[in-house]
């Protein structure tokens, strides 16, 4: 498709069961370095990473997708599709389609489990991975909390009410100013036909989640499994989601772990501080 935005291009492909999903491409397709694959937290969609991958696009090409069910990419009719395995096989395709052999994966939160998954499903194709304030253990009363708060839509009337409630909602997060927080607004609300703003996202997404009692498997194999794959580990210094704890024993089972603490933050980073542009930088320049 044609530019729609300075700075990226906005493709769709169509999956295997005939999805029509979303993802934008920055920067040069011919360039030699390492392509970027972004993979958004949970109910995210690919706006969160913009200011990364613009920065990014200055050396490497970066693709962002929106997975099924959220953002501009179309929603499942049969909710029992939002597992990760479905997820898995929608980028390894999405790869394919944008002729990409080997990428650098950067996961957000959820977007990070399934970066990890993706280095073991299709090793080859992983050149390293950045996770982003998530790791093999999650507080749970966290994770609970979060899966609640997606699980339902809560409209808002207008920009400044969604400003609002997410302020009062995500207090931690890093956004300094008015202008951050109506874009965080705007990266997680879209105007529906009401007029009125909802989620953008498909509420049915938390489905597959509440199976086993809503608690997730025990993920120290998946994380062990990247064995000698370059990690990079970012976390919020007040991430009520990765604890520094879980930190400090990834690094001790992964010694070649790189990690970054970004001060005064909680979860996630948004990856546009200058404590995560620098290691992912350094990161990027030593693949």
């Amino acid at each position: 498709m044609p530019d729609s935005s300075p700075g990226f291009r906005e493709r769709f492909f169509t999956s295997q069961d005939n999805l029509s999903l979303y993802f934008r491409e920055y920067g040069d397709r011919l360039t030699p370095t390492a392509a970027v694959l972004c993979l958004p937290g949970l109910t995210r969609n690919c706006k969160d990473f913009h200011d990364l991958a613009t920065h990014l696009a200055q050396k490497h090409r970066v693709v962002c997708p929106d997975s099924r069910g959220r953002g501009r990419s179309d929603y499942d009719p049969d909710w029992r599709h939002y597992e990760a395995r479905t997820q898995i096989n929608d980028l390894r395709h999405l790869l394919v389609v944008a002729d990409i052999h080997r990428a650098v994966v950067i996961g957000t939160s959820f977007g990070g489990l399934i970066a990890m998954a993706l280095a073991v499903a299709a090793p080859t194709a992983v050149a390293g991975v950045v996770l982003n304030d998530i790791g093999p253990e999650v507080n749970q009363s966290e994770y609970q909390r979060i899966l609640d708060y997606i699980s339902r839509d809560r409209p808002q009337p207008d920009w400044e009410s969604a400003t609002r409630h997410l302020r009062q909602m995500f207090p931690k997060l890093s956004f300094k100013d008015e202008a951050g927080w109506l874009t965080m607004a705007r990266n997680t609300y879209r105007e529906g036909p009401d007029g009125v703003l909802h989620f953008d996202w498909d509420v049915s997404l938390v489905k597959p989640l509440r199976a086993n009692a809503g608690r997730l498997p025990d993920l120290w194999p998946l994380f062990r499994a990247l064995g000698a794959l370059p990690v990079l580990a970012i976390r919020g210094a007040l991430s009520d989601v990765l604890s520094e704890d879980t930190f400090e024993r990834m690094a001790e089972a992964k010694p070649d772990l790189i990690r970054v603490t970004v001060p005064d933050v909680g979860h996630a980073p948004a990856l546009n501080e200058p404590e995560a542009l620098t290691a992912i930088d350094d990161f990027l320049a030593a693949l």
